[in-house]
Parts: structure tokens; sequence; C-alpha cells
């Protein structure tokens, strides 16, 4: 499961001013407590000062691609079957995180994931994603 986690702290800006903000960060985890824990290990040391997990949040993403990347982009995606009993359309829709430093780059790597899907699919929408970091499952 994906947990999107906020986190709460004052941040130095370049001209010195120091700046209350929220970020948000992808964790891959198993439930929330493992995804608080996780987020206060892996944070704690990149931010200076005190700081407060302001929320987790169970995500809809379904798969990422690319997940080694700076920019984060939220793909929804409409796939259609056929119930072969009844013979009517059914529309299923899921969420892919797709790491890339633009739509296009996005967009490109998107349809190179899916290349090998045999179920028809439309790309409902492309949008850049406000988290800063994934932070996979942590293997032991």
């Amino acid at each position: 499961m994906y947990f999107i986690v906020t986190a709460k702290y004052d941040k130095t800006q370049e001209n010195g001013l120091v700046k209350p903000v929220k970020e948000q960060y992808l964790f891959d985890c198993v439930s929330f407590v493992d995804a608080e824990t996780r987020a206060i290990e892996e944070l704690s040391p990149f931010i200076s000062g005190d700081f407060t997990i302001d929320a987790i949040k169970r995500s809809r993403i379904s798969e990422i691609f690319n997940p080694e990347s700076d920019k984060f982009y939220l793909a929804k995606v409409g796939f259609i079957t056929l119930d072969e009993k009844s013979g009517i359309e059914k529309r299923s829709t899921s969420q892919i995180l797709i790491g890339a430093s633009d739509f296009k780059e996005a967009y490109d790597t998107f349809l190179d994931g899916m290349k090998d899907t045999v179920a028809d699919f439309e790309v409902i929408s492309i949008a850049e994603f406000p988290i800063l970091e994934y932070f996979p499952t942590k293997v032991a």
C-alpha cells in the first residue's frame, strides 16, 4: 500500500528567512503506523529542528513507473473490459505514479510501462503530483 505523509516544519529559505512549510512524501508501507515510523526515520536526518507528521492518508496509486526521479506525475487510466456473460463493457480507473522530468517524458514512460498490457485502456489525465520523494518498501 502507498501512503502520502505530510510533514510540517520550519524551513530556512535561500534568503535566510525561516518559513513554516508542509511537504508531502510517498511511502510504500503496510500500515499507517509503519508509514509514520518510516517517515520519522527517513526524514529526521534531512530536517533540522523539530517537525511533525501533519497527516497520513492512504493513496489510490496502484503502480509506480520510474520511481527514481525528482519530479512525479499522476496518470489516471481507464481500463475497459468486456463482461463475457452480459456483453457489457466495464470501466475501472487506476492511478499510476510516474517519475519524469516533464509531461512528455511522463507520457512516454507511461506508454513504455503499458506496452505489454493486453487490456484496452485510455489515458484520462496526467498531471504533476506534489510529492518531494518516494520511499519504497524497506528491505531488511
